[in-house]
């Protein structure tokens, strides 16, 4: 896997990138950048032992770029933009480093159950679902995607209790004035 997220990203209570990185081998992370030197990400892409695909939705992308399924014999490189769906398809349209690399489109059968953020569409997924279908796809139905699913579902339940805690907390204080 590789993760290039957006720059506020990682600091994010709710990303879940830092899920996959802390359980998939072989998991690069790279901060975005429009402009900056990405000369690291670029030598990741062009190494030979990688067939890199860009894992977005086919609506974005030219229809010739397109693939709904590994198509090489080498190890695939799963680059996932990470950030939000705005932030995503920005980076998606400003990365020229990215033009020429499949465009990975995967339909998935169910729609996310990552709760602590709300898409636009009820069919945009996490970033760690979409990791998880990549191993998927890449038979690799691993540990891995057994441990991040399990990590989402608990992430949903810490983040809620959160939330009622900090609830119960205000509404506490405010009896006490």
């Amino acid at each position: 896997m590789y993760l290039l997220m957006y720059d506020s990203e990682p600091f994010k209570p709710t990303n879940t990138g830092w899920l996959i990185a802390g359980i998939v081998p072989n998991t690069f992370a790279y901060s975005w950048t429009r402009t900056g030197n990405m000369a690291e990400v670029k030598a990741l892409i062009e190494n030979p032992i990688w067939q890199p695909y860009l894992v977005f939705p086919e609506e974005y992308a030219n229809q010739e770029r397109v693939t709904k399924q590994i198509v090489s014999d080498k190890k695939p490189l799963f680059i996932l933009l990470d950030g939000t769906w705005s932030e995503a398809r920005k980076m998606f349209r400003k990365s020229p480093y990215l033009d020429n690399i499949p465009v990975l489109s995967l339909n998935p059968n169910q729609n996310s159950r990552y709760k602590l953020r709300r898409p636009i569409h009820a069919e945009h997924l996490s970033t760690a679902e979409v990791a998880m279908l990549c191993l998927e796809l890449a038979n690799e139905k691993s540990i891995a995607s057994c441990w991040i699913y399990g990590l989402v579902c608990l992430q949903n339940i810490i983040w809620q209790l959160e939330k009622q805690s900090q609830s119960i907390l205000i509404i506490y204080c405010i009896n006490k004035h």
